[in-house]
């Protein structure tokens, strides 16, 4: 069964296409991640299937819910994470869980043994009387995802999940994340530009420019590039890339100054290319393909930070307080 279908999504804000025909499926307890640069369509297509913002084309169903015409059923069925956190400072990391608890009607008996469960399992039980604004901000995420939870979605969407945080929070918000999978039964959709991070996915849509542009599992997207990468340094590397041309029928490019390239079975393939090529290595390295190469060959480019503009900024804060 599918938590989330999507066919044909779009989305233009005036001359610009954000979205542009996106289809896909999210099972029942998957983790599902979008992969790609800011400014890639990520954020906009979480805050359509959110009813945040009304497609331009296409339609979309969250649990079952069509996002157009049963926004009030979509919501109640599904838990957010914004990008840009919206927790209270001036309140306690309590009485913000009340705030979210009246305006989806969680009665009281539910609430308070949900409060203390979520809490207690993200660490914060002992620090729940104390005002947000004390709050670290890996603290502050993990607060979001208890409020996210209390009214027991069945869809939890995360939007740039552990941005601005350090290596080691973000490792602990993902430990929180795969439990809470487990005892739930969640499906999580999640957007992100980190690398490790979609590792932890069942399955990755790599979007850029508004395009899907592969989905499948970290594994299969390594693999489908064609093996491991091996590259050099060589006194000459142009003549080093026209020799692997012609001599292995291979396709190296030119990255940082190396020459890189994919072959099967690396390991196996070394030794004899070294003996073999006809031109001075200075260097020479292998590794198994990571997301990062994945995203490169499929794009022609790295991912990378890019500054939001205003138009974005503001319909990102505007989403936020819907």
């Amino acid at each position: 069964m599918n938590s989330i279908t999507v066919e044909g999504l779009g989305k233009r804000f005036k001359d610009v296409e954000a979205v542009k025909d996106v289809s896909f499926a999210v099972a029942e307890g998957e983790i599902f991640g979008f992969l790609g640069p800011n400014g890639a369509g990520k954020t906009t297509t979480i805050n359509m299937l959110c009813t945040l913002l009304r497609p331009t084309s296409g339609t979309a169903t969250v649990n079952g819910y069509d996002v157009v015409r049963q926004r009030k059923e979509v919501r109640r069925s599904l838990g957010l994470i914004f990008q840009e956190t919206t927790l209270d400072d001036y309140l306690t990391a309590e009485q913000n869980l009340l705030f979210h608890a009246y305006a989806y009607s969680v009665p009281k008996s539910v609430r308070e043994p949900r409060m203390k469960e979520l809490l207690t399992m993200l660490e914060l039980w002992d620090r729940r009387k104390e005002s947000v604004a004390t709050y670290s901000g890996g603290m502050r995420r993990r607060l979001e995802i208890a409020r996210g939870l209390l009214h027991h979605p069945k869809v939890l969407f995360l939007d740039e999940p552990t941005l601005g945080l350090d290596p080691q929070t973000r490792r602990h918000i993902w430990r929180y994340i795969l439990d809470l999978r487990e005892r739930e039964n969640l499906t999580f959709f999640m957007t992100t530009h980190y690398m490790d991070e979609a590792e932890h996915c069942d399955r990755i849509a790599v979007i850029d420019q508004g395009r899907i542009v592969a989905l499948d599992t970290p594994d299969n997207l390594k693999d489908a590039l064609g093996g491991d990468v091996l590259s050099l340094r060589s006194e000459n590397n142009e003549a080093a890339m026209l020799e692997i041309r012609e001599r292995y029928d291979l396709q190296p490019q030119l990255e940082d100054g190396q020459v890189v390239f994919n072959v099967p079975r690396g390991e196996q393939f070394l030794p004899e290319f070294v003996r073999r090529f006809g031109q001075r290595l200075l260097s020479v390295g292998i590794r198994r393909p990571t997301l990062e190469d994945v995203f490169l060959k499929l794009t022609g480019h790295a991912i990378r930070d890019e500054e939001a503009s205003p138009a974005e900024i503001m319909r990102r804060r505007w989403g936020g307080r819907r």
